[in-house]
């Protein structure tokens, strides 16, 4: 499409975007009046400096990330049949990896759609629309899924922060269908999703082999699920044989969905809500004497930003020492952070000081990340969010 707008890159711009990054950021770009005035989300066509042609590109020019890398070719037409086909590779893809439909469908830039979310529950989809490109081609992406298997429902949880830095306003709309519930299924158990009122897409796909490697070790024993969410670690655990487990959280329609699967899988009885601030109960739980075989804490974000980090690193330090006052002799501590401002090796630097001050040897026995339908874009180890680290302490 050469009637495409040109967008050329600033000299010596183009340092990254050739080495494969999939953004180029707004002082990268040669910017003018015209290119300013552009509609947030256009699709243009990127050249460097020297004529080096970069592909087609989502463009927003009120934002720091300016650019995002959707094609090779330049004149791509970025259509409905080109969302259909991207769509549908990512659900060729999902199909090998698992055996029934219920996984992250659509994971942004690492699967070709830069700021976009697809999860899909069975018949029901929910999506997060991040960038102005995305938000404009949100008809195209509908109508894909709409063609590829017919969901029953579809919401846009377009409910991110990360929406503000694109001049975007919040919103939770149902674009298809009638009812905002569904049911996700995995390792045996059923649990009831939330799409309209949930926490972000309503379940967290990224911690699915990390729960069931947790479950392993809790068969006979007391549980800890804190940060739990719907229940996902800790209805794993009463699936494996815990004896006795409890889910702490402070959102009470969490906890209740939580029970709700717990009760359709017959292990209710075994299973303790506790509704409260987690932090705030870890401590005092701590102070109390309070001890469990297993202990699981999988916190939202603690760095937000960049300038976040200092003084989320100190949190998952108190955070680890925390939990592992709460282990049991011989016990099992999963921790996880899913703050991408935070590096792998910081956060197990903090969560190692964290466990020394709880005065608990300490080994590693995995360290843990997001699940392959969360794949990384090579060139952005943003994406590479998630981190776990599973100790058995002494």
């Amino acid at each position: 499409m050469q009637d495409r707008t040109l967008i050329r890159l600033a000299p010596g711009g183009d340092r990254r975007v050739k080495a494969g990054h999939p953004w180029a950021f707004s002082n990268e770009i040669a910017m003018t009046p015209a290119l300013r005035a552009l509609p947030p989300g256009s699709v243009v066509r990127l050249e460097g400096d020297d004529g080096w042609r970069h592909g087609a590109w989502h463009f927003n020019p009120h934002s720091l990330i300016a650019a995002r890398r959707l094609d090779a070719d330049p004149n791509a037409a970025c259509d409905a049949a080109w969302y259909r086909a991207r769509i549908g590779a990512c659900l060729a893809l999902r199909e090998r990896l698992f055996d029934t439909p219920f996984y992250r469908l659509v994971h942004a830039e690492a699967d070709g759609l830069p700021g976009l979310i697809i999860d899909r529950y069975g018949d029901a989809v929910a999506m997060q629309a991040n960038t102005a490109g995305m938000e404009a081609a949100t008809p195209h992406i509908l109508a894909a899924l709409r063609d590829l298997f017919d969901p029953r429902v579809v919401v846009a949880r377009n409910d991110s922060a990360v929406r503000k830095l694109e001049g975007l306003e919040e919103a939770v709309t149902l674009l298809h269908g009638t009812d905002g519930t569904a049911t996700v299924e995995e390792h045996g158990l059923r649990f009831p999703v939330d799409l309209l009122g949930g926490q972000k897409t309503g379940w967290f796909f990224d911690q699915r082999a990390n729960r069931a490697m947790v479950a392993r070790f809790c068969a006979g024993r007391t549980m800890l699920d804190a940060f739990c969410h719907t229940g996902g670690f800790g209805l794993a655990a009463a699936a494996a044989g815990a004896r006795e487990v409890t889910l702490l959280d402070r959102s009470e329609h969490a906890l209740d969905l939580a029970m709700q699967a717990a009760r359709l899988a017959g292990f209710g009885d075994r299973v303790t809500p506790l509704k409260a601030e987690a932090l705030e109960h870890l401590e005092k739980m701590a102070a109390s004497g309070r001890r469990f075989e297993v202990v699981v804490t999988d916190p939202p974000a603690f760095a937000k930003t960049r300038k976040d980090q200092p003084a989320a690193l100190r949190g998952y330090a108190k955070l680890a020492r925390l939990a592992a006052g709460l282990v049991e002799k011989d016990g099992i501590l999963f921790i996880a952070s899913c703050s991408h401002h935070v590096a792998p090796p910081d956060f197990a630097e903090a969560v190692t000081w964290g466990v020394h001050k709880a005065r608990r040897e300490a080994r590693i026995l995995a360290s843990v990340g997001a699940g392959p339908d969360h794949p990384v874009h090579p060139a952005l180890p943003e994406s590479a969010y998630l981190k776990g680290l599973l100790l058995h302490l002494a």
